[in-house]
């Protein structure tokens, strides 16, 4: 496909967001008007994500993909990858426009449904999308709600050598913690993360300023603590969580039986109007290009890294494996790309 590159709409960490047009007529029938592309000057991200996103398949709630392409622009190699353009940018984006206030429950409910099918068709596939969080979450002008990013995605069948440390503090589940285990379940702890903060505005964790990285991580993964829950919520929505936020990963309910709760087993679908409360939502896509993150944005592989991995082998305890994370620089841990390299 022959496409041309629009004005830049965010950044990442190691990688750029742009829209983009096809430029051949003949594609103008197969492919939409306007698309975005994540460019990147390091093949392994892009490669990744679009392995994932082929091996996935089509399903309405992921992101979907028009292919992948090199280019040189200014001198520089680039690798592009061709995705679905969310008009209304992401959950994130959307939750920063509401001055720290949350969703109704009802728009709460139907975007948790949405996230949860298309978790459902993840897991079903053999994946585990390893970085589930508001902003890996778009919203699209016809309402749909799809998920996005799947950079940090991990094939559940392939052999595990050693441990990766990989997706975002904030909403890592305490076995990924303790145990460097990414799979379905940690998905769906970091969906109650999720959840907690589309509906209170705030983080399910509450993490003061200056507070000590070793001991937010011993908080999720020694600690019988858990994820705070709104009080304003619904019993349903609180028991919702409480199937979220088990610290077993074999106790947690999946992705399946969840959809089975009275929490998001109900007709949303009147809801949509939602945007129209939230006037300001709808025009985020003139924003963007000002904001240090991208809300379409599609962190790559390498993002969890210095150069190309950042890898360790499990130590005896939690203990000592959080003491290699400790250096004087706090990290942003609302974010996938902030962790903080220690050599």
């Amino acid at each position: 496909m022959e496409w041309v590159r629009g004005e830049t709409i965010g950044y990442g960490t190691f990688s750029t967001v742009s829209l983009a047009t096809p430029s051949n007529t003949k594609d103008s029938g197969e492919f939409p008007s306007l698309m975005a592309v994540k460019s990147s000057n390091s093949h392994g991200g892009i490669a990744n994500e679009k392995s994932v996103l082929d091996s996935l398949g089509d399903c309405p709630e992921i992101v979907r993909c028009f292919g992948e392409d090199q280019t040189v622009e200014k001198g520089e190699k680039l690798h592009n990858l061709l995705l679905e353009y969310a008009s209304r940018g992401s959950l994130a984006t959307r939750l920063k426009k509401l001055n720290g206030e949350g969703l109704p429950e009802t728009t709460v409910r139907r975007y948790t449904g949405s996230v949860l099918r298309g978790l459902r068709h993840v897991h079903s596939r053999g994946f585990a999308h390893c970085d589930v969080k508001l902003g890996n979450i778009l919203l699209f002008g016809d309402g749909a709600v799809k998920i996005a990013d799947f950079g940090l995605a991990r094939d559940l069948t392939a052999s595990k050598e050693g441990a990766e440390i990989r997706g975002t503090p904030l909403y890592m589940a305490p076995e990924s913690v303790n145990d460097s285990e990414y799979g379905a379940a940690a998905d769906v702890w970091a969906l109650g993360c999720a959840v907690v903060e589309m509906f209170s505005g705030e983080t399910a964790w509450s993490v003061g300023e200056g507070s000590h990285f070793m001991s937010f991580l011993l908080r999720i993964g020694v600690g019988e603590e858990l994820p705070k829950v709104p009080e304003e919520l619904s019993e349903e929505g609180k028991d919702f969580l409480s199937k979220c936020f088990v610290r077993d990963p074999e106790k947690r309910w999946t992705a399946e039986m969840l959809l089975n709760h009275p929490f998001v087993a109900v007709d949303c679908e009147d809801d949509y109007d939602d945007g129209q409360r939230d006037e300001v939502s709808l025009k985020v896509e003139e924003e963007v290009s000002t904001s240090p993150r991208c809300p379409f944005g599609f962190p790559d592989w390498e993002s969890m890294s210095s150069e190309s991995e950042m890898q360790y082998q499990p130590l005896d305890s939690p203990v000592e494996r959080f003491d290699r994370l400790v250096c004087e620089t706090v990290p942003d841990w609302s974010v996938a790309e902030d962790w903080v390299t220690v050599r």
